[in-house]
């Protein structure tokens, strides 16, 4: 299936590694013209040269917080300045951190919210003007099954994502008659940093090593494994196309089946 992403603009935010980069690189073999970006310069730059060498395609790598306003508004500018435009918009940000509602002040609640909620809004806003002049785009973001099924030590994540998908929902009425669609991919247990940080922190909690946390995470999934980056990015690559064009809306688990609800 040709996917019509040849020469398509994609930007992808926190992407140097994990489900960021795994997106990334499938929309760079699909003919995408990429920019990605994370905090850290030296392993964004690797990850770009990487992915071009991969995939022939032209990656440019900026680095930006996505947490602060000024990054964000400086990243999509530059972006666009460089390739002329910007089709798809992949949000994505490391999540915050695990714990219970004791462990969290109002600093550490507000830290969360500008990395999940408000970079989500930060980049939307910035790139909509520019999917609105072309009456093309795609926007995806990348949340969790924690929006849907709730994790118990995940308190600071349960409780803002699912706000961006209100979000999301509502700016799918509103951009549709753009061209711009609107959606959500909710990973499950992927063999990400996210998953061994928490693998890390159960694994202090009932004294198991992070290897036998991560065997009981992969047989608590139907199929029977943890999942790998590169099945998100391929969900990611699909509705960023043109056979995507009448999804919108939508809240997509990627989890093997492990998300017990029947909606």
């Amino acid at each position: 299936m040709d996917l019509g992403l040849k020469d398509k603009i994609a930007l992808v935010s926190a992407s140097s590694k994990g489900l960021g980069r795994a997106s990334a690189q499938v929309l760079a073999q699909e003919g995408a013209q990429v920019a990605i970006c994370a905090r850290d310069e030296q392993t964004l730059r690797a990850t770009a040269a990487e992915i071009g060498a991969a995939t022939g395609a032209e990656v440019l790598a900026i680095p930006a917080d996505v947490s602060k306003a000024g990054d964000i508004d400086r990243l999509v500018q530059a972006v666009i300045d460089h390739f002329g435009g910007l089709h798809i918009l992949v949000v994505n940000a490391g999540g915050p951190p695990s714990g219970y509602f004791q462990d969290f002040d109002d600093v550490q609640w507000q830290a969360a919210f500008d990395l999940t909620m408000m970079s989500a809004v930060r980049l939307i806003r910035a790139a909509t003007p520019q999917m609105q002049k072309q009456r093309w785009g795609r926007i995806i973001n990348i949340t969790s099954l924690s929006v849907k099924e709730p994790v118990n030590s995940l308190l600071l994540s349960n409780s803002i994502r699912p706000a961006v998908h209100g979000m999301a929902k509502t700016l799918a009425g509103q951009l549709g008659r753009y061209g711009i669609t609107v959606n959500n991919v909710m990973p499950g247990t992927i063999h990400t940093d996210r998953i061994e940080q928490l693998a890390e922190h159960t694994a202090n909690e009932t004294g198991q090593s992070i290897t036998e946390v991560l065997a009981d995470m992969g047989r608590q999934v139907p199929v029977g494994r943890v999942g790998q980056p590169a099945e998100l990015g391929a969900l990611v690559a699909f509705l960023a196309s043109e056979q995507a064009a009448y999804i919108n809306g939508t809240s997509i688990p990627v989890g093997g089946g492990r998300l017990k609800g029947t909606f």
